[in-house]
Formats: C-alpha cells, sequence, structure tokens
C-alpha cells in the first residue's frame, strides 16, 4: 500500500487526486506517526520519515511523475525509466519505468523530443529506444535529444495484430514493444533522404496547402532534416511566388 506521509498542503492534494484518478488504494499519516504494516511505499514532500519501505519525495507540479515511481516501487521494480519511440509524422511514445507501462502519446513529430525529454527528466539511469523504421523522423527526434542516452532498435515485428477497436493504437503499442527491446547506443543519426522519400514530402505539402502547392525540392529536403517544418516550408514557398 501506498502512504502519504505531509503537511504540505499542495503536495497533499495533487498526490491524492491523481492517487484516486487511478483508482490506487492508499492511506495517509502525519509525518512521525507509526506507518501501517502493509507499507510499500512512502510519499512525502521532503519532510524526514524513518521508515524501511522506499521513500519517494513528491514534485508538486508533476504528480504523475510522483505517483508513477511510487507505483512501480509498490510493485516491486526499480525504477529505471525506459521511453520507446516508433518514428512518424505522428510518433507513438511509451513510458516504462521498473518495467510496468506508465504513459503513451501520440504527438506531432515536432512534438515529440520534448514529450520525451521531459519523460527523462532528472533520470540519469533513462535510456530513449527508437526504432529503426521511418529514417529521417527518428534522425530528426535522436538529434533534438541532446542529455538522453539513445539506442537505435531494429523494429521489424514491433507492431502487433489490432482487433476491433483497437484501431488507431498501432504506433503507441509498437513503441511499447521497442522499449522492451535492447538497442545499439548512438549519439546521433544522419540521414541523406532519398528522392523518394523527396517525393513524399512532395506529396504531403500538396496534401497540406488549400492551393494544391507543391514544394520545389531545396524545400523538401529541409523538411526532411528537420530544418524547417512542413507549415514552414509552404510558407517560404508562397511567399517566394507571390
Amino acid at each position: 500500500m501506498i502512504v502519504v506521509a505531509t503537511t504540505d498542503f499542495e503536495v497533499y492534494h495533487e498526490v491524492v487526486a491523481e492517487l484516486r484518478d487511478r483508482d490506487v488504494e492508499f492511506t495517509t499519516v502525519e509525518p512521525g506517526d507509526p506507518l501501517p504494516e502493509r507499507t510499500d511505499v512512502v510519499i512525502t514532500a521532503g519532510e524526514d520519515v524513518s521508515a524501511d519501505p522506499p521513500v519517494v519525495v513528491a514534485d508538486p507540479q508533476n504528480p504523475r511523475r510522483t505517483v508513477e515511481e511510487a507505483l512501480v516501487y509498490a510493485r516491486g521494480g526499480d525504477g529505471r525509466t525506459v521511453v520507446g519511440v516508433d518514428p512518424g509524422t505522428r510518433p507513438g511514445i511509451a513510458v516504462l519505468r521498473g518495467g510496468m507501462l506508465v504513459g503513451a502519446f501520440q504527438v506531432p513529430i515536432e512534438q515529440a523530443a520534448s514529450v520525451v525529454t521531459e519523460e527523462v527528466a532528472g533520470d540519469d539511469d533513462a535510456v530513449v529506444r527508437i526504432g529503426d523504421g521511418a529514417r529521417l523522423e527518428g534522425a530528426r527526434i535522436i538529434d533534438e535529444l541532446d542529455e538522453a542516452r539513445v539506442e537505435l532498435v531494429d523494429e521489424t515485428g514491433t507492431t502487433p495484430f489490432l482487433g476491433p477497436g483497437a484501431r488507431g493504437m498501432g504506433d503507441v503499442l509498437a513503441a511499447a514493444n521497442i522499449a522492451l527491446m535492447a538497442g545499439e547506443e548512438i549519439e546521433g543519426r544522419r540521414i541523406e533522404p532519398t528522392e523518394g522519400e523527396l517525393e513524399v514530402i512532395k506529396a504531403r505539402s500538396r496534401e497540406a496547402s488549400e492551393e494544391n502547392r507543391t514544394i520545389p525540392e531545396a524545400l523538401a529536403r529541409k523538411v526532411a532534416t528537420g530544418e524547417l517544418t512542413l507549415d514552414e516550408a509552404l510558407a517560404v514557398h508562397r511567399e517566394s511566388t507571390e
């Protein structure tokens, strides 16, 4: 059981709300009071608590992360954070702590690196595992992860069969599988876009513009390398032709 032992009202309010939202069994005590016999982990705001179980110091600005860490300890995990990324224009992102899936995201590629960075912040042992498909998008995400330890994973076979009602979940589930697979540690991934990849970007520009506008190869190359977003490239092209 999780025990919340703090006199900090903000921490108490935010952490208890998060625990209730997750339907987690917990109780509260005053710091210094005896802990229940079934205590698995204690959450505090930094108060001195004499306890054999692990103690998690809460971040009132990130109660989700606090509760996730406590749940990992309560279920016997070691707390290590692994983030799996299935790259693409809307990457799937899965967050594992102590081997337990605690978070999932699917965001535009422009937001992917910031989401991953936030999930591994403050965890020196964290690792980010990125699938080796969607080469251009994967390279872009890797290049934007300045501080994180990154592994490149062979993502063959990581997308599971999707039954009825699971449509749209494939990228996130693939990301979870990628997180479970050890890869090759890398510091960056520079990719020269192929003609086919540039043609795909040009086709996306036509689909994204109301006037069926196709950006030239030079701008498509900048989009491929992450120098410009597709919208920015369309704006540049629009200004150059007006």
